[in-house]
């Protein structure tokens, strides 16, 4: 896996994200109301909020991770480290998903806080 397949792969994890969310929310709010205006706010409880919370934290995980990726090809920095990082940060992804859905709170932060290290790597590599 390169940076940019991290990326890539990484996007399409936030849209399957989405998606997941969007199912859990249909339970909850119902088709009317997620169709509507949504005027009137309504809250999710249990997985549903979960999800709500999970796609929150994977914009801004995107937010950060994106830069640091296009700032390593963008300067031609790409190493087996800068590779690794981005590889890393993927998969602590994919774990941080299922387990931030699920409610495994230990899991979910030590995948966070992985994942959160390789993207800071990679800014470190970039320099």
């Amino acid at each position: 896996m390169t940076e940019l397949q991290a990326l890539v792969a990484y996007g399409l994890l936030t849209a399957l994200t989405v998606v997941w969310q969007a199912t859990g929310s249909l339970g909850q709010l119902g088709l009317a109301y997620l169709m509507g205006a949504r005027d009137e706010p309504r809250e999710v409880t249990g997985m549903a909020a979960r999800l709500n919370r999970a796609l929150t934290n994977a914009i801004t995980a995107m937010a950060l991770f994106a830069p640091a990726v296009l700032l390593i090809l963008v300067t031609d920095q790409s190493t087996p480290a800068s590779v690794l990082a981005a590889t890393v940060f993927f998969i602590a992804r994919v774990v941080y998903l299922p387990a931030y859905a699920f409610g495994i709170t230990g899991v979910r932060s030590l995948a966070w806080t992985v994942g959160f290290v390789a993207t800071v790597s990679l800014y470190l590599l970039a320099l």
